[in-house]
């Protein structure tokens, strides 16, 4: 069995790097992408040169502005970014079947046994680079490895747009000197824990009994342990279907106003709907999602005999959970979103919408071709238009 090569693979500065592709006036510049850049709202991410003022994602906006008034604040658009995304994608798959994603932007490949064809891995990735440069501007970060969790450190090491391959037999040596906090599944609380037994770097952690690790972290000290070690059999595995899908969003202000939150629900629906039908998908359950100005968060579903793809199908139903949740509670919504799932094959639309179905179809898939093509933003209904929310 030839030796194991898994790639991984992190876009570099993704949405910003997006932007950037498509105004290229905005590269070298201190630059954020926000959901809200005129109110509240989170830095969603930043710019290598607004990283050097302090800037980073999930930073408030507000703060961000004080740490970088000459920053250029862009609002995010999340149908852009897929579509950079899905080709993103399409190249991977070019070298490789066996392509596990983890987001939008980050995947591991699996390029054993591809020699023959591809030539070694490391000349697959640097040809892999350049294309992704030529076709969409972009730069990825990549390390290579016999295993998933040295590939994924090797990568870390290697921003921005580097390429490092850690060679077989190698991983333990290369780990060892690594601060602990850089190990793939040891978060703040678990380095803390480390250090106060006395543990830190990746090789103190490597060279420790497993039985003590055990003892004090139960299973996941083991799985330290192997890691450390520069030891993990997990498989790159493809995506199964995914089981459901759901679009958020955090209002500009908390508030009561039916219409801005109708408008909005509805655009995120419009969202889940052109999802489910590029899928070929329709759903069996829908829930709405509130998150209230104090942070209290609450679910309401209602689930459907026959599946439906229409965003007025999907809408129809989240509104009504939507107008009982407010009669329940008169609080000021801070977030909403939407989720559908018991996911099914296309079939039979919802009878509410027997009569005009095959209209509505037509209509919804015509929409999805303009998006694809100039943006989300492209078309709008009368309902989502005057409010233009970001999601």
């Amino acid at each position: 069995m030839p030796a194991r090569r898994i790639a991984h693979i992190d876009l570099d500065a993704f949405f910003i790097s997006v932007e950037q592709s498509l105004n290229p006036e905005l590269r070298g510049k201190p630059a954020v992408v926000s959901g809200n850049p005129e109110g509240r709202g989170v830095v969603a991410c930043a710019s290598y040169e607004a990283r050097a003022y302090g800037l980073r994602a999930g930073m408030p906006v507000g703060l961000a502005r004080r740490l970088c008034p000459q920053a250029i604040f862009i609002p995010g658009d999340m149908a852009k970014y897929r579509r950079f995304s899905a080709r993103f994608f399409e190249l991977l798959a070019e070298l490789s079947p066996v392509v596990e994603p983890v987001s939008l932007d980050e995947a591991y490949l699996d390029l054993t046994g591809c020699e023959s064809v591809l030539g070694s891995a490391r000349e697959a990735m640097l040809k892999f680079k350049a294309r992704l440069r030529e076709e969409l501007g972009l730069t990825a970060s990549v390390g290579i490895a016999s295993c998933k969790v040295v590939a994924k450190v090797a990568s870390e090491l290697s921003k921005p747009d580097g390429l490092l391959e850690v060679n077989l037999g190698e991983e333990k040596e290369f780990l060892a000197p690594l601060p602990i906090g850089q190990l793939p599944g040891v978060g703040p609380r678990t380095e803390r824990e480390l250090k106060k037994l006395g543990l830190s770097t990746i090789g103190d952690l490597a060279s420790s009994p497993l039985a003590f690790l055990k003892s004090h972290f139960g299973k996941v000290g083991e799985m330290l342990y192997l890691y450390a070690n520069g030891i993990d059999e997990r498989r790159v595995e493809p995506p199964g279907e995914a089981k459901s899908i759901s679009r958020e969003t955090t209002l500009p202000q908390d508030t009561l106003d039916a219409q801005l939150l109708q408008g909005t629900l509805y655009r995120l629906a419009e969202e889940v709907g052109a999802e489910l039908r590029s899928q070929g998908k329709q759903a069996r359950c829908i829930t709405l999602k509130l998150r209230y100005a104090d942070f209290e968060t609450i679910t309401r579903s209602q689930t459907i005999k026959e599946g439906i793809e229409a965003d007025q199908a999907i809408f129809e139903i989240a509104d009504r959970l939507l107008k009982k949740a407010l009669a329940q509670r008169r609080k000021k919504v801070r977030l909403i979103g939407v989720r559908v799932s018991n996911l099914t094959g296309a079939g039979k639309q919802l009878s509410l919408f027997d009569r005009s179905g095959e209209r509505l179809s037509y209509l919804n898939r015509a929409v999805d071709r303009i998006r694809q093509k100039y943006g989300f933003s492209a078309i709008e209904t009368g309902r989502t238009f005057p409010f233009h929310p970001q999601v």
